[in-house]
Protein backbone atom coordinates (compact mmCIF):
# COMPACT_ATOMS: atom_id res chain seq x y z
CA UNK A 1 0.00 0.00 0.00
CA UNK A 2 2.86 2.32 0.76
CA UNK A 3 4.55 1.48 -2.00
CA UNK A 4 1.40 1.90 -4.59
CA UNK A 5 0.82 5.76 -2.49
CA UNK A 6 4.59 6.69 -3.46
CA UNK A 7 3.89 5.45 -6.87
CA UNK A 8 0.63 7.78 -7.54
CA UNK A 9 3.03 10.57 -5.76
CA UNK A 10 5.68 10.32 -8.36
CA UNK A 11 3.00 9.95 -11.20
CA UNK A 12 1.54 13.15 -9.99
CA UNK A 13 5.09 14.98 -9.99
CA UNK A 14 5.69 13.43 -13.86
CA UNK A 15 2.38 14.90 -15.29
CA UNK A 16 2.49 18.11 -13.59
CA UNK A 17 5.75 18.31 -15.24
CA UNK A 18 4.64 17.05 -18.82
CA UNK A 19 1.93 19.31 -18.97
CA UNK A 20 3.67 22.39 -17.80
CA UNK A 21 6.44 21.36 -20.43
CA UNK A 22 4.40 19.60 -23.34
CA UNK A 23 1.20 22.11 -23.42
CA UNK A 24 2.66 25.96 -22.95
CA UNK A 25 6.26 25.70 -24.67
CA UNK A 26 5.81 29.63 -24.68
CA UNK A 27 5.20 29.46 -20.63
CA UNK A 28 8.51 27.33 -20.08
CA UNK A 29 10.44 29.29 -21.94
CA UNK A 30 9.90 32.45 -19.86
CA UNK A 31 9.71 30.74 -16.64
CA UNK A 32 12.59 31.04 -14.30
CA UNK A 33 11.42 29.45 -11.30
CA UNK A 34 11.92 25.96 -10.50
CA UNK A 35 8.40 23.78 -11.29
CA UNK A 36 6.52 22.98 -8.22
CA UNK A 37 6.74 19.62 -6.79
CA UNK A 38 3.52 17.69 -5.47
CA UNK A 39 5.05 15.37 -2.27
CA UNK A 40 1.89 14.22 -0.68
CA UNK A 41 -2.00 14.70 0.28
CA UNK A 42 -4.80 12.25 1.56
CA UNK A 43 -6.36 12.73 -1.95
CA UNK A 44 -5.83 14.54 -5.16
CA UNK A 45 -7.57 14.98 -8.19
CA UNK A 46 -6.43 16.15 -11.74
CA UNK A 47 -8.50 18.91 -13.61
CA UNK A 48 -8.39 20.63 -16.96
CA UNK A 49 -10.14 23.78 -17.47
CA UNK A 50 -9.68 26.66 -19.97
CA UNK A 51 -6.41 25.25 -21.39
CA UNK A 52 -5.46 24.56 -17.84
CA UNK A 53 -3.85 21.76 -16.00
CA UNK A 54 -4.74 21.69 -12.34
CA UNK A 55 -3.80 19.20 -9.41
CA UNK A 56 -6.53 19.40 -6.42
CA UNK A 57 -4.56 18.41 -3.32
CA UNK A 58 -6.57 17.64 -0.11
CA UNK A 59 -5.51 16.75 3.38
CA UNK A 60 -2.32 17.81 5.00
CA UNK A 61 -1.19 18.70 1.82
CA UNK A 62 2.64 18.94 0.92
CA UNK A 63 4.60 20.05 -2.59
CA UNK A 64 7.97 21.92 -2.80
CA UNK A 65 9.64 24.02 -5.24
CA UNK A 66 13.53 24.02 -4.63
CA UNK A 67 14.20 23.99 -0.94
CA UNK A 68 10.76 25.51 -0.17
CA UNK A 69 8.36 23.59 1.42
CA UNK A 70 4.73 24.22 0.92
CA UNK A 71 1.57 23.08 2.99
CA UNK A 72 -1.93 23.44 3.76
CA UNK A 73 -5.28 21.36 4.66
CA UNK A 74 -6.05 22.16 0.54
CA UNK A 75 -4.35 23.45 -2.53
CA UNK A 76 -4.43 24.19 -6.22
CA UNK A 77 -1.91 23.74 -8.50
CA UNK A 78 -1.87 25.49 -11.65
CA UNK A 79 0.59 23.03 -13.38
CA UNK A 80 0.43 24.89 -16.99
CA UNK A 81 1.33 28.70 -14.80
CA UNK A 82 3.59 26.80 -12.19
CA UNK A 83 1.49 28.35 -9.71
CA UNK A 84 -0.81 27.48 -6.90
CA UNK A 85 -3.71 28.49 -4.22
CA UNK A 86 -3.63 27.03 -0.55
CA UNK A 87 -6.54 27.30 1.84
CA UNK A 88 -6.63 26.57 5.23
CA UNK A 89 -3.23 26.02 7.80
CA UNK A 90 -0.63 27.20 5.03
CA UNK A 91 2.73 27.17 5.91
CA UNK A 92 5.97 27.74 3.63
CA UNK A 93 8.99 26.54 5.35
CA UNK A 94 11.88 28.63 2.55
CA UNK A 95 14.92 26.27 4.19
CA UNK A 96 13.87 26.49 7.65
CA UNK A 97 15.05 29.43 8.22
CA UNK A 98 12.04 31.63 7.62
CA UNK A 99 8.82 30.11 7.95
CA UNK A 100 5.06 31.56 7.18
CA UNK A 101 1.63 30.99 8.01
CA UNK A 102 -1.90 32.34 6.83
CA UNK A 103 -5.44 30.99 6.07
CA UNK A 104 -5.02 31.48 2.25
CA UNK A 105 -1.96 31.31 0.21
CA UNK A 106 -1.35 32.70 -3.66
CA UNK A 107 2.21 31.86 -4.79
CA UNK A 108 3.53 32.00 -8.18
CA UNK A 109 6.03 29.30 -8.44
CA UNK A 110 7.64 31.57 -11.30
CA UNK A 111 8.49 34.94 -9.48
CA UNK A 112 8.22 33.27 -6.53
CA UNK A 113 6.07 35.48 -4.95
CA UNK A 114 3.41 34.94 -2.16
CA UNK A 115 0.18 36.51 -1.32
CA UNK A 116 -0.67 35.42 2.30
CA UNK A 117 -4.05 36.72 3.68
CA UNK A 118 -5.93 36.35 7.02
CA UNK A 119 -3.98 35.03 10.15
CA UNK A 120 -0.70 35.78 8.67
CA UNK A 121 2.14 34.80 10.91
CA UNK A 122 5.91 35.10 9.82
CA UNK A 123 8.85 33.98 12.29
CA UNK A 124 12.47 34.04 11.63
CA UNK A 125 13.24 32.28 14.76
CA UNK A 126 13.99 35.64 16.89
CA UNK A 127 11.06 37.65 16.07
CA UNK A 128 7.30 36.85 14.94
CA UNK A 129 5.22 39.32 12.53
CA UNK A 130 1.31 38.97 12.49
CA UNK A 131 -0.89 40.87 10.14
CA UNK A 132 -4.21 39.92 8.13
CA UNK A 133 -2.26 40.49 4.64
CA UNK A 134 1.21 39.93 3.57
CA UNK A 135 3.17 39.82 0.28
CA UNK A 136 6.30 37.81 0.70
CA UNK A 137 9.19 37.44 -1.94
CA UNK A 138 10.37 33.70 -1.28
CA UNK A 139 13.37 34.49 -3.56
CA UNK A 140 14.78 37.66 -2.12
CA UNK A 141 12.89 37.00 1.35
CA UNK A 142 10.91 40.66 1.96
CA UNK A 143 7.67 40.79 2.80
CA UNK A 144 5.57 43.63 2.64
CA UNK A 145 2.18 44.20 4.70
CA UNK A 146 0.04 47.70 4.01
CA UNK A 147 -3.07 47.42 6.32
CA UNK A 148 -1.44 46.58 10.06
CA UNK A 149 1.03 44.71 11.26
CA UNK A 150 2.95 43.62 14.85
CA UNK A 151 6.03 42.08 15.43
CA UNK A 152 7.13 40.47 18.75
CA UNK A 153 10.63 39.85 20.08
CA UNK A 154 10.56 38.94 23.37
CA UNK A 155 8.68 41.01 25.53
CA UNK A 156 9.18 43.54 23.00
CA UNK A 157 6.20 44.41 20.82
CA UNK A 158 6.20 46.45 18.09
CA UNK A 159 3.47 48.05 15.48
CA UNK A 160 2.97 50.04 12.49
CA UNK A 161 0.18 49.93 9.34
CA UNK A 162 2.87 49.58 7.02
CA UNK A 163 5.91 47.99 6.96
CA UNK A 164 8.88 45.57 4.81
CA UNK A 165 10.56 42.48 6.52
CA UNK A 166 13.60 41.29 5.21
CA UNK A 167 14.71 38.05 5.82
CA UNK A 168 17.94 37.83 4.58
CA UNK A 169 19.22 40.96 7.01
CA UNK A 170 16.65 40.33 9.49
CA UNK A 171 15.56 44.21 9.25
CA UNK A 172 12.17 45.28 9.79
CA UNK A 173 11.40 48.79 8.11
CA UNK A 174 7.67 49.80 10.08
CA UNK A 175 5.69 53.14 8.46
CA UNK A 176 3.26 55.05 9.80
CA UNK A 177 1.81 54.93 13.15
CA UNK A 178 4.61 53.30 14.47
CA UNK A 179 4.88 52.25 18.53
CA UNK A 180 7.24 50.09 20.19
CA UNK A 181 6.76 48.68 23.62
CA UNK A 182 8.66 46.70 25.87
CA UNK A 183 9.17 46.77 29.55
CA UNK A 184 11.46 49.68 29.86
CA UNK A 185 10.29 51.73 27.15
CA UNK A 186 7.61 53.29 24.72
CA UNK A 187 8.67 54.08 21.36
CA UNK A 188 6.54 56.36 19.01
CA UNK A 189 6.99 57.60 15.57
CA UNK A 190 6.72 57.72 12.07
CA UNK A 191 9.23 55.48 10.51
CA UNK A 192 11.35 52.75 12.32
CA UNK A 193 13.67 50.49 11.52
CA UNK A 194 14.19 47.53 13.51
CA UNK A 195 16.34 44.09 13.76
CA UNK A 196 15.23 40.93 15.05
CA UNK A 197 18.39 39.59 15.45
CA UNK A 198 20.47 42.38 17.22
CA UNK A 199 17.42 44.20 18.86
CA UNK A 200 18.72 47.45 17.51
CA UNK A 201 16.04 50.59 16.74
CA UNK A 202 17.16 52.95 14.34
CA UNK A 203 15.22 55.89 14.01
CA UNK A 204 14.92 57.85 10.61
CA UNK A 205 12.05 60.47 11.45
CA UNK A 206 11.06 62.46 14.59
CA UNK A 207 10.38 59.76 17.28
CA UNK A 208 9.52 59.93 20.99
CA UNK A 209 11.11 57.54 23.49
CA UNK A 210 8.83 57.11 26.93
CA UNK A 211 11.04 55.88 29.75
CA UNK A 212 9.59 56.36 33.24
CA UNK A 213 9.48 59.98 33.33
CA UNK A 214 12.10 60.14 30.80
CA UNK A 215 11.07 61.48 27.26
CA UNK A 216 13.95 61.47 24.50
CA UNK A 217 13.33 63.06 21.36
CA UNK A 218 15.13 62.41 18.76
CA UNK A 219 14.84 62.54 14.75
CA UNK A 220 18.44 60.53 13.95
CA UNK A 221 20.12 57.99 15.78
CA UNK A 222 19.62 54.50 17.21
CA UNK A 223 18.73 52.47 20.37
CA UNK A 224 19.26 48.72 20.91
CA UNK A 225 16.23 46.82 23.03
CA UNK A 226 18.66 44.36 24.02
CA UNK A 227 21.87 46.08 25.68
CA UNK A 228 19.51 49.28 26.42
CA UNK A 229 22.38 51.51 24.73
CA UNK A 230 22.13 54.12 22.07
CA UNK A 231 23.19 57.02 20.15
CA UNK A 232 21.62 60.03 19.22
CA UNK A 233 22.26 62.65 16.68
CA UNK A 234 20.83 66.13 15.22
CA UNK A 235 20.45 67.79 18.30
CA UNK A 236 18.47 65.43 20.29
CA UNK A 237 16.91 66.10 23.76
CA UNK A 238 15.98 64.13 27.07
CA UNK A 239 13.17 65.64 29.18
CA UNK A 240 12.89 63.59 32.53
CA UNK A 241 11.24 64.99 36.27
CA UNK A 242 14.42 66.60 37.66
CA UNK A 243 16.45 68.02 34.13
CA UNK A 244 16.45 68.45 30.81
CA UNK A 245 19.04 67.76 28.31
CA UNK A 246 19.85 68.52 24.62
CA UNK A 247 23.26 68.22 22.67
CA UNK A 248 23.95 67.88 18.82
CA UNK A 249 25.25 64.07 19.94
CA UNK A 250 24.18 61.20 22.50
CA UNK A 251 25.74 58.52 23.95
CA UNK A 252 23.72 56.65 26.50
CA UNK A 253 23.67 53.54 28.41
CA UNK A 254 20.85 52.49 30.56
CA UNK A 255 22.20 49.59 32.01
CA UNK A 256 25.10 51.66 33.57
CA UNK A 257 23.11 54.54 33.75
CA UNK A 258 25.68 56.35 31.67
CA UNK A 259 25.54 59.43 29.35
CA UNK A 260 28.11 61.57 27.63
CA UNK A 261 26.54 64.44 25.63
CA UNK A 262 28.56 66.28 22.98
CA UNK A 263 28.62 69.48 20.58
CA UNK A 264 26.60 72.63 22.71
CA UNK A 265 25.44 70.11 25.22
CA UNK A 266 22.71 71.76 27.75
CA UNK A 267 21.80 70.58 31.06
CA UNK A 268 18.71 72.54 33.09
CA UNK A 269 17.90 71.24 36.22
CA UNK A 270 14.42 71.25 37.29
CA UNK A 271 14.99 71.32 40.65
CA UNK A 272 15.28 73.76 43.67
CA UNK A 273 18.60 75.09 42.95
CA UNK A 274 17.76 75.70 39.17
CA UNK A 275 20.79 76.03 37.32
CA UNK A 276 21.76 75.22 33.66
CA UNK A 277 24.91 73.85 32.77
CA UNK A 278 26.51 74.26 29.25
CA UNK A 279 29.74 72.75 27.33
CA UNK A 280 30.84 71.11 24.37
CA UNK A 281 31.11 67.74 26.35
CA UNK A 282 28.95 66.49 29.37
CA UNK A 283 29.50 62.62 30.91
CA UNK A 284 26.96 61.96 33.68
CA UNK A 285 26.05 58.75 35.47
CA UNK A 286 22.31 59.25 36.67
CA UNK A 287 22.95 56.09 39.21
CA UNK A 288 25.20 58.21 41.22
CA UNK A 289 24.14 61.61 40.23
CA UNK A 290 27.25 62.77 38.88
CA UNK A 291 28.17 65.28 36.32
CA UNK A 292 31.75 66.13 34.65
CA UNK A 293 31.76 68.79 32.40
CA UNK A 294 34.57 69.41 29.95
CA UNK A 295 35.22 71.78 26.87
CA UNK A 296 34.54 75.30 27.92
CA UNK A 297 32.09 74.30 30.91
CA UNK A 298 29.61 77.16 32.16
CA UNK A 299 27.61 76.48 35.41
CA UNK A 300 24.61 79.30 35.89
CA UNK A 301 23.05 79.06 39.16
CA UNK A 302 19.86 81.60 38.12
CA UNK A 303 18.40 84.35 40.56
CA UNK A 304 15.15 85.92 40.37
CA UNK A 305 17.19 89.63 39.31
CA UNK A 306 20.88 88.28 38.30
CA UNK A 307 22.72 84.71 37.35
CA UNK A 308 25.77 83.43 38.62
CA UNK A 309 28.30 82.67 35.86
CA UNK A 310 30.98 80.19 36.85
CA UNK A 311 33.62 78.21 34.28
CA UNK A 312 36.35 76.63 34.40
CA UNK A 313 38.57 74.00 32.59
CA UNK A 314 36.52 71.63 34.13
CA UNK A 315 33.14 71.33 36.07
CA UNK A 316 32.35 67.96 38.19
CA UNK A 317 28.89 67.54 40.28
CA UNK A 318 28.39 64.93 42.71
CA UNK A 319 26.27 63.93 46.28
CA UNK A 320 28.06 65.16 49.21
CA UNK A 321 26.67 61.93 50.76
CA UNK A 322 29.34 59.84 48.64
CA UNK A 323 31.94 62.98 48.67
CA UNK A 324 34.97 60.45 50.13
CA UNK A 325 37.17 63.49 51.46
CA UNK A 326 36.16 66.01 54.38
CA UNK A 327 34.71 68.68 53.88
CA UNK A 328 34.97 71.92 56.88
CA UNK A 329 31.62 73.01 57.71
CA UNK A 330 32.27 76.70 57.62
CA UNK A 331 28.47 77.27 57.86
CA UNK A 332 25.96 75.47 59.92
CA UNK A 333 22.12 74.89 58.42
CA UNK A 334 19.92 72.81 59.64
CA UNK A 335 17.93 70.59 58.18
CA UNK A 336 19.68 71.08 54.46
CA UNK A 337 19.53 67.57 53.50
CA UNK A 338 15.89 66.88 54.17
CA UNK A 339 15.87 68.48 50.78
CA UNK A 340 17.48 65.55 48.37
CA UNK A 341 18.18 67.92 46.12
CA UNK A 342 20.71 69.62 48.62
CA UNK A 343 22.73 66.46 48.93
CA UNK A 344 24.45 68.23 45.96
CA UNK A 345 28.20 70.08 45.31
CA UNK A 346 29.76 71.31 42.42
CA UNK A 347 33.93 71.36 41.85
CA UNK A 348 35.48 73.55 39.32
CA UNK A 349 38.93 73.28 38.52
CA UNK A 350 41.96 75.59 36.92
CA UNK A 351 41.14 79.01 35.29
CA UNK A 352 37.86 79.23 37.36
CA UNK A 353 35.94 82.36 36.30
CA UNK A 354 32.78 84.17 37.96
CA UNK A 355 30.22 86.62 36.47
CA UNK A 356 27.14 87.79 37.98
CA UNK A 357 25.72 92.33 37.71
CA UNK A 358 26.91 92.39 41.27
CA UNK A 359 30.47 90.37 41.35
CA UNK A 360 32.86 89.26 39.32
CA UNK A 361 35.81 86.80 40.50
CA UNK A 362 38.98 84.30 39.68
CA UNK A 363 40.46 81.74 41.03
CA UNK A 364 42.54 78.81 40.00
CA UNK A 365 39.73 75.85 41.96
CA UNK A 366 36.04 76.53 43.67
CA UNK A 367 33.98 74.08 45.58
CA UNK A 368 30.36 74.93 45.71
CA UNK A 369 28.11 72.70 48.42
CA UNK A 370 24.69 73.32 48.49
CA UNK A 371 24.30 71.97 52.05
CA UNK A 372 25.82 74.50 53.33
CA UNK A 373 25.13 77.14 50.43
CA UNK A 374 28.86 78.70 50.28
CA UNK A 375 30.93 78.74 47.48
CA UNK A 376 34.87 77.92 48.31
CA UNK A 377 37.63 79.86 45.89
CA UNK A 378 40.62 78.36 46.52
CA UNK A 379 44.31 79.54 44.68
CA UNK A 380 44.81 83.40 44.54
CA UNK A 381 40.79 84.05 44.32
CA UNK A 382 40.07 87.20 43.53
CA UNK A 383 36.58 88.90 43.40
CA UNK A 384 35.20 92.49 42.84
CA UNK A 385 32.01 94.09 44.21
CA UNK A 386 31.67 96.98 41.92
CA UNK A 387 34.82 98.70 42.33
CA UNK A 388 36.04 96.72 45.01
CA UNK A 389 38.93 94.04 44.75
CA UNK A 390 38.40 91.47 47.20
CA UNK A 391 41.82 89.17 47.85
CA UNK A 392 43.41 86.60 50.07
CA UNK A 393 44.46 82.83 50.03
CA UNK A 394 40.74 81.21 50.32
CA UNK A 395 37.30 83.09 49.88
CA UNK A 396 34.50 81.44 51.76
CA UNK A 397 31.42 83.08 49.71
CA UNK A 398 28.06 82.09 51.60
CA UNK A 399 24.67 82.93 49.80
CA UNK A 400 21.03 83.50 51.05
CA UNK A 401 18.41 82.50 47.82
CA UNK A 402 21.71 82.29 45.87
CA UNK A 403 22.80 85.91 46.46
CA UNK A 404 25.79 86.51 48.28
CA UNK A 405 25.10 86.95 52.12
CA UNK A 406 28.82 87.28 53.50
CA UNK A 407 32.17 86.98 52.39
CA UNK A 408 35.01 85.45 54.70
CA UNK A 409 38.40 85.95 53.47
CA UNK A 410 41.82 83.61 55.21
CA UNK A 411 44.94 84.75 55.17
CA UNK A 412 46.45 87.40 53.32
CA UNK A 413 43.07 89.34 53.17
CA UNK A 414 43.38 92.45 51.22
CA UNK A 415 40.53 94.89 49.96
CA UNK A 416 41.14 97.62 47.66
CA UNK A 417 38.91 100.19 46.21
CA UNK A 418 39.92 102.80 43.34
CA UNK A 419 39.09 106.41 43.98
CA UNK A 420 37.13 107.46 40.79
CA UNK A 421 39.58 108.05 37.82
CA UNK A 422 42.57 108.89 40.05
CA UNK A 423 45.83 106.18 40.59
CA UNK A 424 44.44 105.69 44.25
CA UNK A 425 43.76 103.43 45.82
CA UNK A 426 41.83 102.67 49.37
CA UNK A 427 42.87 99.54 50.88
CA UNK A 428 42.53 97.63 54.24
CA UNK A 429 44.71 94.21 54.92
CA UNK A 430 44.62 91.71 57.74
CA UNK A 431 45.25 87.84 58.69
CA UNK A 432 40.99 87.60 58.05
CA UNK A 433 38.62 89.98 56.79
CA UNK A 434 34.52 89.37 56.55
CA UNK A 435 32.29 91.38 54.27
CA UNK A 436 28.73 91.26 55.34
CA UNK A 437 26.13 92.42 51.70
CA UNK A 438 22.64 93.77 52.23
CA UNK A 439 20.67 93.58 48.98
CA UNK A 440 24.36 92.73 47.04
CA UNK A 441 26.19 95.48 48.80
CA UNK A 442 28.61 95.79 50.84
CA UNK A 443 27.56 96.72 53.83
CA UNK A 444 30.57 96.42 56.46
CA UNK A 445 34.26 94.98 56.11
CA UNK A 446 35.92 94.10 58.96
CA UNK A 447 39.53 92.82 58.89
CA UNK A 448 41.27 91.23 61.93
CA UNK A 449 44.65 90.18 63.08
CA UNK A 450 47.59 93.04 62.72
CA UNK A 451 44.86 95.07 60.57
CA UNK A 452 46.35 97.65 57.95
CA UNK A 453 44.41 100.56 56.40
CA UNK A 454 45.40 103.49 54.05
CA UNK A 455 42.49 105.81 53.32
CA UNK A 456 42.70 108.83 51.21
CA UNK A 457 40.54 111.77 52.99
CA UNK A 458 38.90 114.12 51.50
CA UNK A 459 36.59 117.31 51.91
CA UNK A 460 33.16 118.07 51.36
CA UNK A 461 34.51 119.53 47.98
CA UNK A 462 36.42 115.75 47.25
CA UNK A 463 39.54 117.16 47.84
CA UNK A 464 42.13 115.48 49.40
CA UNK A 465 42.82 116.11 52.84
CA UNK A 466 45.71 113.65 53.12
CA UNK A 467 46.74 109.73 53.39
CA UNK A 468 45.58 108.20 56.67
CA UNK A 469 48.09 105.08 57.32
CA UNK A 470 46.80 103.45 59.96
CA UNK A 471 47.01 99.98 62.16
CA UNK A 472 45.24 97.57 64.76
CA UNK A 473 43.54 94.47 65.85
CA UNK A 474 40.32 94.97 64.19
CA UNK A 475 39.46 97.65 61.55
CA UNK A 476 36.10 98.12 60.84
CA UNK A 477 34.36 99.91 57.92
CA UNK A 478 30.60 100.94 57.32
CA UNK A 479 29.17 101.15 54.09
CA UNK A 480 26.37 103.42 51.95
CA UNK A 481 26.08 102.66 48.88
CA UNK A 482 29.35 101.04 48.32
CA UNK A 483 31.00 104.17 50.06
CA UNK A 484 32.67 103.98 53.16
CA UNK A 485 31.20 106.68 55.63
CA UNK A 486 32.64 104.88 58.94
CA UNK A 487 35.73 103.44 60.07
CA UNK A 488 36.71 102.17 63.93
CA UNK A 489 39.70 101.08 64.73
CA UNK A 490 40.07 98.29 67.79
CA UNK A 491 42.75 97.65 70.25
CA UNK A 492 46.25 98.65 69.69
CA UNK A 493 45.44 101.47 67.65
CA UNK A 494 48.54 103.07 65.99
CA UNK A 495 48.76 105.45 62.75
CA UNK A 496 49.61 108.96 60.74
CA UNK A 497 47.76 111.27 58.66
CA UNK A 498 50.43 112.96 55.76
CA UNK A 499 49.41 115.38 53.84
CA UNK A 500 49.19 113.72 49.97
CA UNK A 501 51.58 115.06 48.11
CA UNK A 502 54.23 114.80 51.14
CA UNK A 503 53.44 110.91 51.43
CA UNK A 504 56.38 108.71 50.07
CA UNK A 505 55.05 106.72 46.79
CA UNK A 506 56.06 103.75 48.40
CA UNK A 507 53.45 104.68 51.25
CA UNK A 508 50.97 104.92 49.29
CA UNK A 509 50.64 101.39 48.68
CA UNK A 510 50.35 98.41 51.59
CA UNK A 511 52.68 95.58 51.18
CA UNK A 512 51.79 92.72 48.75
CA UNK A 513 49.40 95.56 46.87
CA UNK A 514 48.22 94.12 43.44
CA UNK A 515 45.37 95.77 41.35
CA UNK A 516 44.05 92.83 39.09
CA UNK A 517 41.91 94.57 37.17
CA UNK A 518 43.19 93.10 33.81
CA UNK A 519 42.14 89.56 35.17
CA UNK A 520 37.94 90.91 36.07
CA UNK A 521 35.67 89.37 33.56
CA UNK A 522 33.48 92.41 32.11
CA UNK A 523 30.90 91.01 30.62
CA UNK A 524 29.18 87.28 30.96
CA UNK A 525 30.76 86.48 27.68
CA UNK A 526 34.69 86.89 28.78
CA UNK A 527 33.84 83.65 31.12
CA UNK A 528 33.40 81.81 27.93
CA UNK A 529 36.59 82.48 26.43
CA UNK A 530 39.32 79.46 26.58
CA UNK A 531 41.63 80.36 29.85
CA UNK A 532 43.32 83.63 29.28
CA UNK A 533 43.80 84.38 33.46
Amino acid sequence: MIKLIRYIALCCSILVSFHATSQDTTAVVKNTGKLIEFLSAESYNIKKQDSMDFLILVGHVKVKQGSTLLFGDSIIVNATKNSLEGFGNVHINDADSIHTYADYLKYDGNTKKAQLRKRVKLTDGRGTLTTDSLDYDVAVKIGVYKKGGKLVRNKTVLKSTEGVYYGITRDVIFRNKVSLVDPENSIYTDTLEYNTNSQLANFISPSKIISGSRIIKTKNGNYNIGTRKGYLYERSSIDDSSYFFIANEMAIDDSLGLGEFRGNALYRSKDSLSFDLIANNIKTNRKKDILLATELPTLMIKQPKDTLYISADTLYSGRLTDLKRKVPKVRAIEGTLKDSSLNKYFEAFHHVKIYSDSMQGVADSLFYGLADSTIRLHHQPILWVNQNQIAGDTIYMHLNNKKAEQLRVLNNALAISPIDSTDYFNQLKGNSMVVDFIDGKIHQMQTKGNAENIYFATDNEQKFIGVNHSNAQIITIDFNNDEPVKIVFINQLTGKMTPLFETPKEELKLTNFKWWIDRKPKTKFDILSPKGN
